[in-house]
């Protein structure tokens, strides 16, 4: 498996983790949790799709180093999982210092 393929699947998997077995927040039960994460996408679509799209990249990828399947304008399906990755590890350690700050405070 190549090696962005292996890192994507490796993020998503200890985001995941982190959450179900240390955080516990409850963020994958908040409806405004994914609304955030489906407009977040939504974005995401649109400037990686102009980065990337295949007639005109601006940012290309060792095809020996992804998986080579591409969504909608181009994009490398791995680019979601780290988007996934980043922006949900972001919002649980945000929710969590909330929960501290509001037992605290």
């Amino acid at each position: 498996m190549p090696e962005y393929t292996i890192l994507t699947v490796l993020a998503v998997a200890a985001v995941v983790a982190v959450e179900v077995a240390w955080l516990r927040t409850g963020l994958f039960r908040s409806r405004v949790y994914w609304l955030a994460l489906g407009i977040v996408f939504f974005f995401q679509i649109l400037v990686d799709g102009w980065l990337t799209t295949l007639s005109a990249p601006l940012v290309t990828y060792n095809d020996a180093e992804f998986s080579g399947v591409r969504f909608h304008l181009d994009i490398p399906i791995e680019d979601f999982g780290f988007g996934f990755a980043m922006v949900t590890l972001t919002l649980l350690v945000w929710v969590r210092l909330g929960s501290r700050k509001d037992a605290t405070g």
